[in-house]
Formats: structure tokens, sequence, C-alpha cells
């Protein structure tokens, strides 16, 4: 569920392209007391120790950490079965004190506000908590010395050199002092249109590249009984919104995007992305099953790995997401979302592919040095292997998962990402930025979806609560360049 990939091209410069972001954040979010949702302000007693070479955040040995993990596609097992351990095996008189949640913001809001956090969380999943107010709150830990400090397990090298450039840029944000990260964006996700490449090779499908094609192509799966294209409306709507931003930005290039995140007037208006929603609103309504409106994205996924649906959106944790379900039968393959227009800016092989998946230290746990630390664990070349291994996901760690044999789903993102070249871009980030604005858009593209295919009331509705949070000026702004 939560957000994320992989092919023959070296990763470490494969990644170095794709992770490329460039964000500038204004000074608008300040390092505030106030904790999110009102709660107490005094600063809890904080676990420290004395710096050293094989100490160099300053952690209390004995202090136990907590942390707490979305349990969602990405599972559970990276922080179970490695990182942990690799914490206590360096620090064995201290207890990592570990839950998992797929309620995040229902679980970890409240103990924020009381000043009774874990010390590591990661924020992820439907139910995600708006991390911009978190930063503006002071609930996130500067992680300055984090990204500074050796690399766990890279000798000569600090965190910040062993990761792909983009990546601490992607969690960094302009507060009271300047620019600083509070956020590491671990895992590498590529988004596409995920199918069974044997269902596929069964009825010599070819893979379309145009709209024409995929058109023609949706026209002869539903001839053969099986719906089209699918999304999960009750809780993956933003698999949908993602689709149809890929598509603007491959029809006007990512300025499109940057544009939205910028608040830009007019900016959801624009020809781009009205274009791609008219494009997706009538796959809404000629190839979509309406009955998935109600469904969850792990019901949805499975009618594809019964081969009842032939495409459909997500990112590259998908296949890990539906391991339990994949029959011999069915292999997981993705191509780019096909060009809409034939006038695209970007070509058919462009993609999205990004950093993601929150992680933070909390300035109101009783060990931020050691969610940190925790944090400078999971940043290890050792750790990052491993997490690529049970999650089929790559990390931001560069190279670490150089030269291993990797799934089918994880080397056709791979190979996609080869052909992509330079046009991979980052996509978007004003639903991270303005929960307002991604709660109104999972509402307005199953609307949009489900409802009729009205490009215009998308376009006019997500116009009208962008400029709405322009004006409201007790929402802290961000900026792109």
């Amino acid at each position: 569920m939560s957000d994320i990939t992989k092919s023959e091209l070296d990763r470490r410069s494969l990644l170095r392209r794709a992770a490329a972001v460039g964000l500038a954040a204004t000074p608008a979010v300040g390092m505030l007391s106030a904790c999110v949702g009102g709660g107490s302000d005094e600063k809890n007693d904080q676990a420290t120790g004395t710096k050293s070479a094989d100490n160099p955040l300053g952690i209390d040995t004995k202090a136990p950490v907590e942390i707490v993990i979305f349990d969602g596609g990405l599972g559970t097992k990276y922080a179970t079965d490695v990182d942990t351990p690799m914490y206590k095996k360096k620090w064995p008189e201290s207890e990592v004190k570990y839950s998992a949640t797929e309620q995040i913001a229902t679980t970890i809001k409240p103990r924020l506000n009381s000043g009774t956090a874990p010390d590591m969380i990661n924020n992820s999943g439907a139910d995600m908590m708006d991390f911009g107010a978190i930063v503006k709150a002071g609930q996130a830990a500067d992680l300055t010395d984090l990204f500074a400090a050796p690399s766990f397990d890279v000798t000569g090298k600090t965190v910040a050199e062993t990761l792909v450039p983009g990546a601490i840029e992607q969690g960094t944000y302009d507060v009271e002092g300047g620019r600083k990260p509070f956020a590491v964006n671990y895992s590498f996700t590529v988004f596409g249109l995920y199918y069974n490449k044997k269902l596929f090779e069964k009825n010599s499908w070819t893979v379309p590249t145009t709209w024409a094609d995929f058109i023609a192509l949706c026209d002869k799966i539903k001839a053969a009984g099986i719906t089209p294209f699918a999304y999960a409306g009750a809780n993956a709507s933003y698999y949908m919104v993602r689709a149809i931003m890929t598509s603007a930005a491959k029809i006007g290039t990512e300025q499109v995007l940057k544009d939205l995140d910028n608040l830009k007037p007019g900016a959801w208006t624009a020809p781009a992305i009205k274009q791609a929603a008219e494009a997706w609103g009538q796959i809404g309504v000629k190839y979509m099953n309406k009955s998935f409106l109600g469904l969850r994205h792990t019901e949805v996924q499975l009618q594809q790995n019964q081969d009842k649906v032939a495409f459909y959106p997500c990112g590259s944790w998908l296949e890990n997401e539906q391991a339990a379900s994949i029959t011999p039968n069915f292999e997981y393959a993705v191509m780019p979302y096909p060009s809409v227009t034939t006038s695209d800016q970007l070509p058919a092989t462009a993609i999205n592919a990004a950093a993601g998946e929150i992680y933070f230290a909390s300035t109101k746990g009783s060990n931020v040095q050691g969610g940190k630390e925790y944090l400078r664990v999971m940043l290890s070349k050792a750790a990052a292997l491993e997490f690529t291994k049970l999650t089929k996901s790559l990390t931001v760690v560069a190279g670490a998962a150089d030269g291993q044999t990797i799934s089918p789903g994880l080397t056709s993102g791979n190979e996609m990402l080869s052909k992509a070249g330079k046009d991979i871009f980052m996509g978007y980030l004003w639903d991270t930025w303005y929960k307002k604005m991604n709660d109104a858009s999972l509402e307005a593209v199953n609307a949009l979806m489900f409802n009729g295919g009205d490009a215009q009331k998308f376009c006019d509705t997500m116009e009208k609560v962008a400029q709405d949070v322009a004006k409201d000026s007790s929402i802290s702004k961000n900026t792109r360049a």
C-alpha cells in the first residue's frame, strides 16, 4: 500500500539520475514548540552519551530506543530481521522496542502531542501524518549530524556520501535558522502500469506506447472477458492521482507538476492536466469495473493475480505486497504510461521514479540520538541490500544492490529505467506538503474515474482547493525550483 523497483544499467548511475530532485523550500516553515494538533510543548529528557569515533552521534549506549514501522507493501521483516539485529549487535546493552501499525497517524499523533513519541517513526500509508506540519511543530529532529556522521559500514565515507544525489534534499525544509534535513526518504520507487507478462504472451498482446494502441488493447482485453484497467477506490486513489500526474508531465514536462507544487494560479486547469484527466477519465468510463470504488488495494491486486484485471497503476512495492498471491502463471512486469498525445514533450519511455517512504527521528521521543543511530544502521550498505532482497525495492544507498539476482518485476522495472535514460522525473510534492490538497485529490480522482469522466470538474475542484491553500496564511508554504 505504501509507497515502491529495477536492470542491466549500472544501478549506481541509474539511481543518480533518477533521484535528482532540486527542491527549494520557502522560509515559511518555522520551528515551533507547539505540537501538531496542540499538546505538551515541554522538552522531554533526552538520553545522551559521549561522542567518539565509534559513537559519532553520541548515543547513550544503554538507553532503549523505540521504533514504529508502517506495516504495508514493504512489510516489516527488514526492521525485525535486519535493522534491529544490526543495531543490537552494535549496541548490545540497548533494548530496541519495536511495533508496527497500518494506522500511523492514529497511533502516533497522540504520542507526539503528549511528548511521549517513539524515537524513530516510519510515516507512510493511507493514514500517514502531515510531515510538513510535524516539521513546523518541531516534532522532527534535524538530521544534519546523521548525514555528516561516518557511514555505518562504508569506510572513509560519511552517510551523506553513500547516498544517491537528491536523497537528502527530498527531506529538507526551510526553517528558522536555514534549510535543514528532517527525513530519510529511504525506498526508491519506479511507477508505472503493472501487468502479467505471461498473460500478455499467451494472448500475443503487445505492450502499447501510444494512447491509440492502449485503447485498442483495452478493447481486446475487454472482449476476452477481463477488466482492462483497475485501481481500488476505497484506499488507493492516490495510485490513480499519480497516473494522471505522470501523464500530465509527459504531455507538458515536469514543469507542469512544479507549477502545482508552487500553487501557481491556473496550474490545475492547464492544458496538460486537463488532457491527462480527460484521457484517463475515459478509461474509467469504458474500461473499469465501477464496483471497484468500494474495494481496497489488496482486493483489486488479488483480482489481477487471478487474471481478472489486466493493467494496474502502482509502484514497485507491488510485487512484494502480493508475493503470497503470485501463482506460476503470473509474472509481474511494468510498462511506462502510454503517450496521451502525439505531441507529448517527453517520450513514451519517460517515467516517474523517486525516493519515498519517510523515516524520521522524533524530538518528542526520549532517545532522539538513538533514533538517528537506528537510521544510520538502515543507511548502511548491508542493511540496504537486505532491504532490497526482502522488499524487491531499491534504496537511496548508492550501489547497495549491485550484482544481485532480482525478481521479475524488479528486473522489468530496471529495464524500464534503462530505456528511460535521462527522461526520469521525480514527480510532485503537493500531496505531502499540503494535506488538504491530497485529501481533495482522492475524492476528485474517484469522481473522475468512477462517475463519468468529467475532466473539467476534476481540474476546477483541485484548482479551487489549491488556491484556498495558497491564500491560507496558517499553512506553511514550500516551493520547488
